[in-house]
């Protein structure tokens, strides 16, 4: 390892906070003034700790008798052999030293679109926020047209969809070093329109075309619309991560529809949601050809044949208890 040195202390997302230059060794590390690099951590000892030659061309972090020592790996150790990624850490700092010859990560592929963040995106998401939400609330509502009820609609919208952004923002700001807020309304905007979507097309394709595995399993793909959004989220915090956070988001996609299977089957005793379609729009949508008269009584026959033995063996099991008793 080669002169100078440079000791690097570490937030706890690993992001790099400060970083000093030094020359020579050894380095003397602690909160009194005679330090070479001095730690503002009231939970370090005036000389905690001290970096040297191993002797060998490494480099070694030893501990000077203080009261908190020196934590490796999650164990207190005397002293530690320095490869350039090892991260010690003394009272509450975490901090690595590496030498002038350390090599460095390839430079990344900026995928950000700097001329899609701010203003513009979070006047667009809640754009898409807002019209969601008018949208949802039109298709159900059955009374007179109210603007206070659609403007509360649109307040409790925009509110739930601010809070949410306002959460990841957050947590953008401590893993990823900016906000992004825009970024964070505009995802959660595309999902909420992805989510109207969905329900008003796989409602209309169930009716038409007779496909009511749409409607029966349709929470699943809200589900993964939320997945989604979780998944765009993370890339927005750690863009350097997109196959990880990929794995994370299918994971809870299956966490989250088994969820929902069990309870369904443990309630109604059937995986679906509903046994039957809802939703019901007029005739000129229907494309699916309709069911004859007669195949219709076949079917009423084939189950009213079905309830009658389930009845006899009902029937047939209370007379033998009589019997028995």
């Amino acid at each position: 390892m080669k002169a100078p040195y440079y000791i690097e202390i570490l937030a706890d997302n690993g992001e790099v906070r400060q970083r000093q230059r030094i020359e020579t060794l050894p380095i003397r590390i602690g909160r009194g003034y005679d330090n070479d690099f001095i730690l503002d951590d009231a939970h370090t000892a005036a000389a905690h700790a001290i970096v040297e030659d191993d002797g060998a061309g490494g480099l070694l972090l030893r501990d000077l008798g203080s009261h908190n020592g020196v934590i490796h790996r999650g164990q207190r150790q005397v002293q530690v052999a320095l490869t350039g990624n090892s991260i010690v850490r003394l009272g509450h700092t975490h901090l690595r030293v590496r030498a002038s010859d350390h090599p460095v990560a390839p430079e990344l592929s900026d995928t950000t679109m700097h001329n899609w963040e701010g203003l513009r995106p979070a006047v667009a998401g809640l754009a898409m926020i807002g019209a969601s939400a008018v949208f949802s609330n039109w298709l159900s509502d059955a009374e007179a047209f109210e603007p206070i009820a659609y403007l509360m609609v649109i307040a409790y919208a925009l509110g739930g969809g601010l809070i949410w952004a306002s959460i990841w923002a957050v947590a953008n700001r401590l893993f990823g070093q900016t906000a992004r807020f825009g970024r964070h309304v505009f995802i959660i905007g595309c999902g909420l329109l992805a989510m109207e979507v969905w329900e008003l097309g796989s409602n209309v394709a169930a009716y038409a075309l007779s496909l009511e595995a749409l409607t029966r399993y349709g929470r699943h793909m809200f589900i993964a619309i939320v997945c989604a959004m979780i998944y765009y989220h993370l890339c927005t915090i750690k863009p350097q991560h997109p196959r990880r956070f990929a794995l994370v988001a299918v994971v809870l996609a299956i966490i989250g529809s088994a969820l929902i299977l069990l309870s369904n089957l443990q309630v109604h005793g059937r995986l679906a949601d509903e046994p039957y379609m809802s939703v019901l729009y007029p005739p000129a949508l229907r494309l699916s050809p309709n069911q004859t008269t007669d195949a219709f009584f076949r079917d009423a026959a084939a189950l009213q044949r079905g309830v009658d033995a389930e009845r006899g063996k009902a029937a047939k099991g209370d007379a033998e208890d009589d019997g028995d008793e």
